[in-house]
């Protein structure tokens, strides 16, 4: 049988950190405030210039650098993304071509935030199928461009970053199970409201703006998480205490703890970054992930629960042995 493994991840954040502290200075909120209600302590944010792109194409290459792979040697590029570069073309293929990987397949994946997980999944299938060897799979946002910095209720949460990952085929257990789910009727509780058909500036919803329920969208993701875990844990045919790390989507440290809860799981198994980088969207699990590989903490033969929820509303998961 062929698995889909991980052999190498990457990650890439902007130079400039924004703290509570400074967040004080521009709107009516408290390092406290932020704190308590999200885990949130600081969030780092894209220079002038500085596409999704660049901190992709940055933590591609540092991906493949670590699995000493050459560029042309992809059969895939696959970006998760809500903040492409352009309209068209695609910024994977954008990321391809300063890659050198030009020729192989390269596209993006909008899940919002279960981007990344989204293009796991659909890589992983790739793989096993035989269709493709190996296969660059990112994640990476530039939310920040379209934050409304006037509006506390959103600007404290989101962030920017990437991360990446080098897949290859491979007849060790790599990923077991991709679990991919999708539900458009909850589209009016986080959403941006404009685009190419709808146009691009709206004056009553303050133009290029996230628009969140906060409330309604911390309820539904927890629950959603809870069905999410045991169905995750049934594919792969294991059990709560067969997993090592819990690493999710970073967007709420209630949440991520709500999961541990579930799993049965103590926060010292569980990857947390939401403190140093917000809410990055697809940036957040390969980030994470990331985080966790150079810190020692994830190991090889490890199995990892990886999770997300987002916009969509979408909601995304992979069991895989590291």
């Amino acid at each position: 049988m062929t698995f889909a493994r991980i052999v190498a991840t990457g990650s890439a954040l902007p130079e400039r950190v924004v703290t509570n502290a400074d967040l004080e200075k521009i709107v009516d909120t408290s390092d406290e405030w932020i704190r308590t209600r999200t885990g949130i302590r600081e969030r780092h944010v894209a220079a002038d210039g500085e596409t999704t792109g660049d901190l992709a194409f940055r933590a591609g290459q540092q991906a493949l650098a670590d699995a000493g792979v050459k560029a042309s040697d992809l059969d895939m590029v696959i970006l998760g993304t809500t903040t492409p570069d352009i309209v068209f073309p695609a910024t994977a293929c954008l990321i391809q071509d300063r890659l050198g990987a030009n020729g192989c397949m390269a596209f993006d994946v909008n899940a919002a935030c279960s981007g990344f997980v989204y293009a796991l999944g659909v890589a992983n299938n790739f793989v096993r199928t035989g269709q493709v060897k190996r296969a660059l799979v990112m994640g990476a946002e530039t939310l920040t461009r379209m934050v409304d910095w006037s509006e506390r209720e959103t600007c404290v949460l989101f962030g920017d970053g990437a991360g990446a990952v080098v897949l290859e085929a491979s007849d060790e257990p790599g990923i077991l199970a991709t679990c991919l789910h999708a539900d458009g009727g909850y589209k009016d509780l986080l959403y941006n409201p404009v685009g190419v058909s709808v146009g691009f500036t709206d004056e009553k919803n303050h133009g290029v703006r996230i628009k969140m329920r906060g409330r309604e969208v911390f309820k539904i993701a927890v629950k959603t998480f809870d069905a999410l875990v045991g169905e995750t844990l049934a594919a792969a045919g294991m059990q709560e205490s067969d997993v090592d790390w819990l690493i999710p989507h970073q967007a709420n440290l209630r949440i991520i703890e709500a999961t541990a809860k579930r799993l049965g799981m103590s926060m010292d198994r569980v990857i947390v970054t939401v403190d140093k980088h917000a809410n990055t969207s697809s940036g957040s699990v390969p980030l994470a992930l990331d985080a966790a590989v150079r810190s020692g903490r994830v190991k090889r033969g490890q199995n990892l629960l990886l999770e997300a929820f987002g916009g969509g509303f979408t909601w995304a998961s992979a069991m895989l042995r590291y």
